[in-house]
């Protein structure tokens, strides 16, 4: 077995959400982005009795969860895909429903400590940050051919930066002198562009316009809005869905999609829930939870995660 190279993030929690579905019955857990596999390797020795389908949209992540995993036999399926494809993959392996579905959002620790991925900001490496590096677009190909416009949009959309036009100012004046290839310059060009005042302040210059790219590359929130839909179409009653965010704008989708179906159809003044019309969805958290201190300081990756949870009470209307 790969020796681990991450810490799973509020593991315990998620073991205990669980613990309702998986402990005494067989079933089926979903870990829809399993990356190194901490979590699901941890869920598989938890509850003997439940099967494990594993997605990935990174085949270098699915090849070491696999040789994490290896140990629990044929209680695992690995399956190459996007997470919105969840359906998709339950259907190929002839299962109806998932009793437990797991999102672990945002880019991998693998991702992050592979310089050559071009995710991190703190080492120079080329411009790529996709997940699936066999296909699609590169950052730099978004640097180098987006319209100002287009990249002003996705600085503020996906990065809620500030100084968007400022910093698409330089990489427009840069680009016409040479396309960017390397994370390194292009961190370069953010310290400049981005006012000393807010660097004291507000973080590493390069955090959310580094962000912004990944998302659009991997095109991350327009997946996860057709995913969150899918995966609680697929989510059987009794079953539990645990969705862990990393930034404000992933974990208000997921808010928005389980609260929408937390609500009651019925309109409002009549004594008693109108057949069909009642919740989908019972929430297990009040908001979203934190990390604790003492995990954060154990783990620093945990210091921006937002866990939300739901039981499916009712069919799909």
């Amino acid at each position: 077995m790969t020796a681990p190279e991450h810490v799973p993030v509020l593991l315990d929690r998620i073991v205990e959400l669980f613990t309702p579905v998986f402990a005494e019955r067989d079933g089926v857990l979903v870990d829809a982005t399993v990356g190194l596999g901490g979590h699901s390797d941890a869920l598989l020795d938890a509850f003997p009795r439940m099967r494990l389908v594993a997605l990935d949209r990174d085949p270098a992540a699915l090849e070491k969860s696999g040789e994490r995993l290896a140990r629990h036999g044929d209680r695992v399926h690995l399956v190459h895909t996007v997470y919105d494809g969840l359906p998709e993959a339950l259907a190929g392996l002839k299962i109806a429903k998932a009793d437990g579905i797991l999102f672990d959002l945002g880019v991998s620790s693998m991702q992050l400590d592979r310089a050559e991925r071009g995710f991190a900001y703190s080492k120079d490496a080329p411009l790529d940050m996709r997940m699936d590096p066999t296909t699609g677009f590169t950052a730099a190909d978004v640097l180098n051919t987006y319209a100002p416009g287009e990249l002003i949009r996705i600085l503020r959309d996906y990065g809620e930066e500030r100084f968007a036009q400022r910093i698409v100012r330089s990489v427009v004046n840069a680009r016409e002198k040479e396309p960017f290839t390397m994370s390194g310059r292009l961190v370069e060009l953010l310290y400049d562009a981005v006012p000393a005042a807010s660097r004291r302040t507000g973080g590493h210059p390069a955090k959310r316009t580094f962000q912004a790219l990944r998302i659009e590359v991997n095109g991350e929130l327009e997946v996860l809005r057709r995913a969150m839909p899918a995966a609680l179409g697929a989510l059987a009653v009794g079953g539990r869905i645990v969705v862990e965010s990393y930034q404000s704008l992933e974990d208000r989708l997921v808010k928005q999609a389980l609260a929408e179906l937390a609500k009651s159809r019925t309109p409002e003044g009549l004594p008693v829930e109108l057949p069909g019309h009642g919740p989908e969805l019972r929430l297990l958290t009040r908001g979203a939870e934190k990390a604790g201190e003492e995990e954060t300081e154990r783990n620093p990756r945990a210091a921006s995660v937002r866990l939300r949870a739901a039981e499916r009470i009712g069919e799909p209307r």
